[in-house]
């Protein structure tokens, strides 16, 4: 057992690693409908945000004669109450909102990941701690608590609502790391690495968590959805300062300018 723990491995087996894992991935998604749908939102939007720009002039400028046009060859989506080309700012006001969503995911996913998989593997009190916290973080309703925390904070930078975001999201991905950490644990690999006593960040970082790389993934993507929508909600509502150019400032000010009770805006 010895022998095989401490064997280098192959280059096939070096180049096979990320083959098996990325068919493991595609292989998850398959089963997860959710899951799938958030991949493919999420590459979409990522194409939108920073692809699209390229191909798409930057049009900012308001146009009193063009306000709330009909879609046409010029203006695709139409206009809004300035006279804005709707699919510029389509375009061009992503780019913000998956910034934070991806710090956001990181944020909750580090935390999920570190504090789930070393208590899971130390287990004992720290364990049971952990879990309790958890557990009850779990119960708190995450959308008002989202709304009370940006309306006392008022996050002035995006950073900062991306680390509020990320705080709020790691209860569940916590619970079911633990989960999976708690069964790998017990397998001969791992009771092999603690018998030659290779360390508890050997144990968690090099063989724990590698086998978990596509179901860490697939939580990834979907906290990034979760962030993505809290966040223009919470900019819909106005509890964060209104700067710039995004898709939750593009219904803020929709709803203040009554575009809802207009009937030309309805393009």
């Amino acid at each position: 057992m010895s022998t095989a723990i401490l064997a280098r491995p192959t280059l096939g087996q070096r180049v096979a690693g990320p083959m098996v894992a990325t068919f493991e991935f595609l292989r998850l998604l398959a089963t997860r409908p959710i899951g799938l749908a958030g991949f493919v939102g999420i590459v979409f939007f990522i194409f939108l945000a920073f692809v699209a720009p390229l191909f798409v002039p930057l049009r900012n400028d308001p146009s009193l004669v063009d306000i709330y046009q009909a879609p046409s060859a010029a203006h695709p989506l139409g206009t809004d109450f300035q006279g804005r080309d709707v699919l510029n700012q389509i375009v061009y006001g992503g780019r913000d909102i998956l910034t934070v969503a991806i710090l956001a995911a990181l944020v909750s996913t580090f935390i999920a990941i570190s504090i789930g998989s070393v208590a899971a593997t130390v287990g004992g009190r720290l364990d049971t701690a952990i879990l309790a916290i958890t557990d009850v973080t779990l119960t708190l309703p995450k959308l008002i608590l989202l709304i009370a925390v940006a309306a006392i904070l008022r996050p002035t930078s995006f950073v900062f609502l991306a680390v509020i975001l990320g705080l709020l999201q790691w209860s569940s991905l916590l619970r079911q790391v633990r989960s999976q950490v708690l069964s790998l644990k017990e397998r001969d690999y791992v009771e092999a690495a603690r018998s030659l006593d290779l360390g508890l960040f050997h144990i968690v970082f090099r063989e724990i968590l590698p086998t978990m790389r596509s179901y860490i993934v697939i939580h990834f993507i979907l906290a990034m959805t979760e962030a993505m929508y809290a966040q223009v909600f919470i900019i819909f509502l106005g509890l964060v300062p209104v700067s710039g150019s995004n898709w939750g400032i593009m219904l803020y000010f929709a709803q203040g300018q009554g575009a809802l009770f207009y009937k030309d805006s309805i393009w």
